[in-house]
């Protein structure tokens, strides 16, 4: 295992092969000089050319590898005893978001993490959208009225013949609901709770499709939030926030912000580049970064939501 106080580079596996690594995570390893990608896990892919590739965590590591970290972007279920696996193992963890299906075994995991001495990396990418920063500066000192969160996609697009984020733990449309409730606790001053919330759930699916939420500020702003996973043509990721000096929007879910009499245009997308960069400083620094709130604000919003059933709904 590398030294935390090393700035060396960082050795690191893929352990699940799907839509977010092949799209985000191997790009962002491709570019980043401070990772070598060591090896690849999968059960149902054949991995990357010239890469080491196992079919499962277990035969990694009964290669004894050289190797310092691994980042999870498995499916959620599975999640939490990989990363117990891997923190025994003396690696650093990176979890992709949600960083687990539950509140108590993410605790578990950042409590065997201090033990180990290893890094524990809840990695929220959305907070690393190139908007998310100056909008968090620009609210800082300014009195927040309101805000509201409208999150509406085409599952169909994002989440093709994914079986899994439909049953239990899998969230349904909390999954990318989840990354607009990171970047609205990263960059509200203010707590928020949920008041309220309305689940769309289909008839023949465990986790819903649309959610209607509403939550304040612990100062008193009323939030709401609109989530659906049924939207088809232009697909809307925004963020507006009112203030005593005017308007905020966080527009693509992040990557553009509008300010006040000003426009800042949308951004290259940098999300998992900088989201390595925090790994990196992690690992470099002996510290971990496991922020619970968005996951805790989901799971408030399934412990006092209404449930409406909706039609069967097949992707």
């Amino acid at each position: 295992m590398i030294s935390p106080k090393r700035a060396a580079t960082v050795r690191i596996a893929v352990v699940g092969l799907g839509k977010v690594a092949r799209e985000q995570h191997l790009p962002a390893l491709a570019v980043e000089d401070r990772f070598t990608l060591t090896a690849t896990v999968s059960p149902d892919d054949a991995g990357l050319p010239g890469i080491p590739h196992f079919r499962s965590l277990d035969a990694l590591l009964d290669t004894r590898p050289a190797l310092d970290a691994v980042a999870l972007c498995t499916p959620p279920q599975v999640r939490s005893a990989l990363a117990a696996q891997a923190i025994s193992a003396g690696l650093h963890v990176l979890l992709e978001k949600p960083p687990g299906t539950t509140l108590t075994e993410v605790e578990a995991l950042t409590a065997q993490a201090a033990r180990a001495g290893t890094t524990l990396f809840a990695a929220w990418h959305s907070r690393f959208a190139s908007g998310v920063a100056p909008a968090r500066e620009w609210l800082l000192g300014r009195t927040v009225l309101g805000a509201s969160i409208d999150w509406r996609e085409d599952v169909r697009t994002w989440h093709p013949g994914q079986r899994w984020i439909w049953e239990p733990g899998g969230l349904g449309v909390f999954d990318p609901g989840i990354n607009a409730l990171s970047i609205a606790t990263a960059i509200l001053p203010s707590p928020l709770r949920v008041d309220a919330a309305t689940l769309a759930v289909p008839l023949n699916r465990a986790a819903p499709i649309a959610a209607r939420l509403r939550l304040r500020t612990a100062a008193g702003a009323p939030v709401s939030m609109n989530l659906d996973w049924r939207q088809t043509g232009h697909q809307t990721w925004d963020i507006r926030v009112e203030t005593d000096e005017g308007p905020l929007l966080l527009a693509h879910g992040g990557a553009s912000l509008s300010l006040p009499g000003d426009t800042v245009a949308p951004l290259p997308d940098r999300e998992y580049p900088a989201l390595y960069e925090r790994f990196h400083e992690l690992v470099r620094t002996g510290a971990s970064d496991v922020d619970l709130v968005p996951l805790r604000l989901v799971a408030d919003a399934f412990l006092i939501g209404c449930r409406e059933t909706t039609p069967a709904f097949d992707d």
